[in-house]
């Protein structure tokens, strides 16, 4: 199914592609705690999107007569740290989620939430009119609708005189 792990692709994406494959010289070791909660290892930080890699985001786009509807998870990101470009048959969306950080690395007994930069851009199967896009988030759901144009609307041109 995939050929090799994208460095670029989502966590379960790589996931997925490492169990396909049966195993990759890129996957690294998952967390494991023992019985007594002692072994506290942590993946490599490049596993779980750390530094130097861009995630991607996870969508569901689907369309309704007069729409395309693109939805994304964004939650814990403000506002201010999301980038939404849209085209009439291409929409980009980036961003950034920053850790706090108050714990230290040996301290983790799983580390799988992603932190940093992402970006996801989605080819659209329809052109839309980008004038009338609306972007709405709500409870951490990035909600982007986006009207389609239609081709086939025909208008009819009255002739002036001067």
């Amino acid at each position: 199914m995939f050929d090799k792990i994208s460095k670029k692709g989502s966590f379960l994406g790589r996931l997925n592609s490492i169990i396909n494959q049966g195993g990759s010289d890129d996957m690294r070791e998952l967390p494991v705690v023992d019985a007594g909660g002692n072994d506290k290892s942590v993946p490599d930080e490049t596993w779980a999107g750390g530094e130097g890699l861009e995630g991607q985001l996870m969508v569901d786009m689907y369309q309704t007569p007069q729409e395309i509807v693109i939805e994304t998870m964004v939650a814990g990101i403000r506002p201010e740290d999301l980038n939404v470009s849209i085209g009439r048959d291409m929409v980009t969306i980036r961003g950034s989620r920053d850790r706090e950080r108050s714990v230290t690395d040996e301290d983790y007994f799983y580390k799988e939430l992603f932190w940093g930069t992402f970006s996801r851009t989605i080819v659209l199967p329809h052109e839309v009119d980008v004038d009338l896009a609306e972007a709405m988030e709500k409870n951490g759901l990035l909600t982007l609708r986006l009207p389609k144009i239609d081709k086939d609307k025909q208008m009819k041109l009255r002739v002036k005189t001067k």
